[in-house]
């Protein structure tokens, strides 16, 4: 997808600001450790991450949302699709939401923070919710009448028994990160790029919606509470506004001014 530059003074100018990289490798490395050891915290509710599958089930049917079970049973025409599913579950989140980080800390470093700022602050309120909120997928759900289209079809991520998966907590399914960050992505390469196409970059948090549900990973709830957690974020880390002034200025300081012209000279 085409993605228009930015003049080489402005670049230029934008580099000047870039953060340090070892520094921001290991605050983001560090952030993500905090986060997969806090995860791994809140194993251990598998009772009450049970009793809240069951309110947030009925508080979807409440609400009169459509069934988790309409999305897989769309994918489920194929053996092909599923897998594909199951693939873009297990391999394009992490992958994507680091090339997206990497891209802006090279060519928009000014997005690159607010991106950041933004990501560490939904993630931090993903994991509080995790830990207040245990959540068992709906494919554990005997209810939701779902499969385990990672166990049934491969690939997965996941152990065959929740319990004792010490890789992963598979009761925090709210929110869904998956889905929040694929947002947040597309967001911010809306936010950092020019072209027209910029807004088929909304494709990756769609597919993911349709991913996430139809492999019975998440509830349409997660992604909507993801959603607006990230609204909230959104609204209180605030990418800021470089205005035609300040470009201005950027560009004077690079390129040397020119001697006066002296009216008469040379006469």
């Amino acid at each position: 997808m085409e993605c228009r530059t930015e003049p080489a003074e402005e670049r230029a100018a934008a580099a000047m600001s870039r953060p340090p990289l070892v520094r921001e490798f290991l605050l983001v490395a560090g952030l993500f450790l905090v986060y997969k050891f806090g995860r791994l915290l809140a194993n251990g509710h598998t009772s009450e991450a049970f009793r809240n599958a069951h309110q947030v089930w009925d508080w979807e049917r409440a609400l009169g949302l459509p069934g988790e079970g309409s999305v897989q049973s769309a994918l489920l025409h194929g053996d092909t699709l599923v897998h594909i599913a199951n693939v873009y579950y297990a391999t394009v989140h992490f992958p994507a939401t680091a090339a997206f980080l990497v891209w802006l800390y090279l060519r928009r470093p000014a997005h690159y923070v607010w991106a950041r700022r933004v990501l560490a602050a939904l993630t931090a309120a993903a994991l509080l919710l995790h830990l207040a909120f245990p959540l068992a997928p709906p494919r554990m759900l005997d209810v939701a009448g779902l499969i385990d289209t990672g166990q049934a079809y491969g690939p997965t991520v996941y152990s065959a028994t929740p319990a004792t998966d010490s890789m992963a907590n598979q009761f925090a399914a709210m929110p869904s990160l998956h889905f929040g960050w694929a947002l947040m992505v597309a967001i911010g390469l809306i936010a950092a790029t020019r072209s027209r196409l910029r807004l088929l970059w909304l494709l990756h948090p769609l597919v993911t919606l349709v991913v996430i549900v139809g492999t019975a990973n998440h509830y349409w709830l997660d992604a909507i509470v993801a959603g607006g957690l990230l609204a909230i974020a959104l609204a209180v880390i605030q990418l800021p506004h470089r205005t035609a002034t300040t470009a201005g200025q950027h560009t004077k300081a690079l390129v040397p001014a020119e001697e006066p012209v002296l009216v008469g000279a040379g006469r």
